[in-house]
């Protein structure tokens, strides 16, 4: 079955709230697009287009647990404190 998209037009007033202006956006629309209480703002030629916002860590603690539950969850060579001897061996400290 096909994607059906609809097309709302929903007319709002600009308020000014303190430097800045405001909308009000209608829970409907919050509802109908999955948005929460923070949103990612863009503007694409000259149109603002507001939208939820991803969590860049949506999942991390059940993929922690798998991990854990794997025994995949110790420290690897990349994880270790960096060699730094070059530092002292290459660089001239001037002070």
């Amino acid at each position: 079955m096909p994607n059906v998209i609809t097309s709302h037009f929903v007319k709002a007033v600009a308020v000014k709230i303190g430097n800045s202006r405001g909308i009000r956006i209608p829970k409907v629309v919050f509802e109908q697009c999955g948005i929460g209480d923070e949103v990612s703002m863009d503007i694409h030629n000259q149109k603002l287009v507001i939208s939820q916002t991803s969590n860049a860590h949506e999942g991390w603690a059940e993929s922690f647990q798998t991990m854990a539950k794997l025994g995949d969850n110790s420290l690897t060579v990349h994880d270790a404190e960096p060699d730094s001897s070059w530092i002292e061996a290459e660089w001239e400290w001037v002070g």
